[in-house]
């Protein structure tokens, strides 16, 4: 049986909030959840793979490389996430975070898709937020899960809430951003909610059988 450790490959403090309001029920089942700051992991890893999964497994097993040279045992999670707008040939996609540049402010990058879909209506402005969640088991096997959430771009920012994209990924059925939402009820529908929820009844599971 393994010790019940999960590190998370991110340095983002606004995700690791979000992800221990999603994971909080493997916290109250004993569960540590760490950022890779708590953990003492540091590394720079470069994202080049051509989709969600490649980045998402290529971070997970680096920070797992790291875990194990430290003599640390834990399953390694990392996530890569991003939004796919179709009048965009579903840019930025993969380099959502990287988009108009690292250093870019999302005002910016936000602003920048706004004004390229100034002409766009209705189901052109068509687009989803994407997630997939990697583990790294302490035996080196890779688990996935992926989850999306479908939407529109909206036709200016809205809602105080979220970050990155947040402000401009609209929910009809919701009639507000993904911004415009409070944590618990962004949670319960985001990508990363759906994801992160389906990795924690896989791990769960595995756990029960001594496999995780």
């Amino acid at each position: 049986m393994l010790e019940k450790r999960i590190v998370f490959a991110t340095g983002n403090k606004d995700k690791m909030k979000e992800i221990r309001q999603i994971l909080v029920e493997l916290e109250q089942m004993g569960w540590e959840l760490l950022s890779m700051k708590e953990a003492g992991l540091f590394a720079e890893i470069e994202e080049n793979g051509r989709t969600f999964e490649e980045n998402a497994i290529i971070k997970a097993k680096a920070v797992a490389e790291l875990a194990a040279k430290s003599g640390m045992e834990a399953v390694v999670l990392a996530d890569d996430s991003g939004l796919e707008v179709d009048y965009m040939d579903r840019q930025p996609g993969v380099l959502s975070a990287r988009f108009l540049g690292e250093s870019t402010s999302y005002s910016v990058k936000n602003k920048y898709i706004l004004d390229r879909l100034a002409e766009a209506e209705g189901a052109e402005r068509s687009a989803r937020f994407v997630c997939v969640i990697a583990a790294v088991l302490p035996d080196g096997e890779v688990v996935t899960e992926k989850a999306c959430v479908e939407g529109q771009i909206a036709y200016q920012e809205e809602g105080e809430g979220g970050f990155g994209y947040d402000p401009i990924f609209y929910l009809p059925e919701y009639k507000t951003t993904t911004a415009g939402l409070s944590p618990k009820e962004k949670n319960k529908i985001s990508h990363r909610g759906k994801a992160l929820r389906q990795m924690r009844e896989k791990l769960k599971q595995r756990y029960e059988e001594g496999r995780a």
